[in-house]
């Protein structure tokens, strides 16, 4: 049996990214990312491959046919907040209104149930799963265990596969289910996003396989803009302009030849034996 990886992508435009929106300069490209959504559509249906969408849902305001296409490729769409601010940035109540916005959004471009969220950077704060739930979600990829790194992450999760919410609030509703991001067995970082770009496919690719014979299934993630030649803006720091473009183009059809059945997060968690499913049952995950 073929293992399943998760290839999502969190389809937010180049400036509406933090390291943007901090910089000092701007650029008058409009929509930088589209393309690299556009690739990464067609570049999952040559390969037979499904994948999960986590839409900024502003972009589906201004771009409704681009985040229509991915949806009407099959590609399950998910939340990433309405306008990808921090959610420990904001109060409760704009937190919860970027939740719920985002979800009526995305649901009314596409005509597809929304079940699924991410936070702009992996941030949560202490209500996310209880706004998670009040609002209709049923899961969320808001976690990476990464270890620490100053900046960057905290170093307080030790999850790597499906598991109640519960595993990381003790308080949080048990209707939602988190699904981590994945990091590297032993090494404890990322295996996507920034990290990708940084070590390579091979690195990836080697803990793809790692995880998998421990019996996860690989959450990985890319960001469309990744996939373009991005337009050079004063203080956007040097690190977000590494290996974006072709690099990074090439690096993810390699590994959407690796020999995993590439696969949405719904479809892993609706069918899939997971920790999740284990501990709802009483056992040791």
């Amino acid at each position: 049996m073929t293992d399943r990886a998760v290839l999502s992508i969190d389809f937010e435009l180049f400036t509406q990214t933090p390291a943007y929106r901090s910089a000092s300069g701007t650029t008058d490209r409009d929509g930088v990312g589209l393309d690299g959504g556009r690739f990464f559509r067609e570049t999952l249906a040559k390969h037979d491959a499904d994948s999960t969408a986590f839409v900024v849902s502003s972009v589906a305001q201004s771009h409704p046919d681009a985040v229509r296409a991915l949806a009407d490729a099959g590609i399950e769409i998910a939340s990433h907040t309405h306008t990808h601010q921090l959610l420990s940035d904001i109060d409760s109540e704009e937190r919860r209104v970027e939740l719920s916005q985002s979800k009526d959004v995305l649901e009314r471009v596409t005509d597809e149930r929304v079940s699924g969220f991410r936070a702009p950077a992996f941030d949560i704060t202490d209500d996310h799963f209880d706004l998670l739930a009040d609002i209709g979600y049923t899961y969320d990829s808001s976690v990476v265990s990464s270890r620490s790194i100053p900046g960057w992450y905290g170093g307080e999760y030790d999850l790597h596969e499906p598991v109640p919410a519960t595993a990381v609030h003790l308080d949080a509703p048990d209707s939602i289910t988190e699904f981590p991001a994945s990091v590297m067995p032993g090494l404890q970082l990322p295996l996507t996003g920034t990290w990708i770009r940084f070590f390579g496919p091979r690195y990836t690719i080697l803990g793809m396989k790692l995880l998998a014979r421990q019996g996860i299934t690989p959450m990985l993630y890319v960001h469309p803009w990744e996939l373009v030649d991005l337009p050079a803006v004063e203080g956007v720091p040097t690190r977000v302009y590494v290996r974006t473009g072709d690099w990074m183009r090439r690096a993810v059809e390699r590994i959407l030849q690796q020999d995993f059945e590439f696969t949405t997060a719904r479809a892993v968690l609706e069918d899939g034996e997971t920790a999740a499913t284990r501990l709802h049952r009483g056992e040791t995950p």
